[in-house]
């Protein structure tokens, strides 16, 4: 595995590679797991060179002390890569991803105004100008996401409409890896303390149980059960739960609206930021 810090040594790098075949990329900002490593067994079976970018995006952060605090485990990660077999790990400085400020505005409408575009205001304009750079610099035949982040890829499929000149490239949304208690993988998992990691699970816990209520409850009654029932835990607390249509990303009130019903939760277990979401088939 090479690890490339700038943008002209991957550019060099990737003309190479592209002349053999197809490229997967998959973005992340460290701190890497099995979910990451996921996404990268994936890519690796897909195509004939993979990337992976390890880059703490300042722009998409909305809390300085989240930016602060989001952990940072450079060695660990490059050993983890190496041994998925990833070909080139870009790890690039702030100062060489943003040379100049990114003043872009991206348009990306309906998808990014529910959830967590009011809650981190200007988020997802950051992932757009992060996700647009990584692009350009690859211009990779796939790309790799995980379905935790389920707005997220919404907002990266909006951005590519947007943007265009991609030359077909597919955005892959890979399924939601979890530990053995249910708990969605997160590098932010790292900072539960012991009592905390007990009592996460209880998030996907209850958007498990809620698919059994939703048969019987209205959609709203349905959201109000697990809103109260996360809620009822030690050091939990809700900040939303919304059942939106799986592709629109807009609110639901009736189970007939929409035939992807998705369930998106972010909930505090301390001063932890959670996400999680179910699928309801009705």
């Amino acid at each position: 595995m090479e690890i490339i810090r700038t943008v002209s040594d991957l550019e060099s790098a990737l003309g190479s590679a592209r002349a053999k075949g197809s490229i997967g990329l998959v973005p992340t900002m460290g701190a890497l797991h099995e979910g990451h490593l996921s996404l990268i067994t994936r890519a690796r079976k897909e195509n004939d060179t993979v990337v992976v970018s390890v880059f703490v995006n300042p722009t998409q952060f909305n809390n300085p002390t989240d930016l602060a605090t989001y952990p940072r485990t450079e060695e660990a990660d490059c050993a983890l890569l190496e041994s998925a077999g990833v070909d080139y790990a870009f790890i690039p400085s702030v100062e060489e991803m943003y040379p100049q400020e990114d003043t872009r505005v991206f348009d990306l409408g309906p998808v990014a105004e529910v959830m967590e575009g009011p809650m981190r205001p200007g988020h997802f304009n950051g992932v757009a100008q992060v996700v647009s750079k990584l692009f350009s610099m690859t211009r990779p035949t796939r790309a790799y996401f995980g379905e935790k982040d389920y707005q997220q890829i919404a907002v990266i499929r909006r951005m590519v409409e947007l943007e265009g000149g991609y030359d077909g490239l597919e955005i892959v949304s890979c399924p939601i890896r979890r530990h053995d208690d249910g708990l969605a993988m997160s590098s932010r998992n790292v900072r539960l303390t012991p009592d905390q990691r007990m009592v996460a699970p209880c998030i996907s816990i209850t958007l498990k149980s809620s698919l059994v209520k939703a048969r019987e409850m209205s959609l709203t009654e349905t959201r109000q059960w697990v809103i109260d029932t996360v809620n009822r835990f030690p050091f939990m607390e809700v900040e939303y739960y919304e059942i939106v249509d799986g592709i629109t990303m807009q609110p639901l009130t009736d189970w007939s609206d929409s035939t992807i019903p998705v369930g998106c939760i972010t909930a505090y277990c301390g001063d932890v930021r959670l996400i999680d979401n179910i699928t309801y088939k009705i």
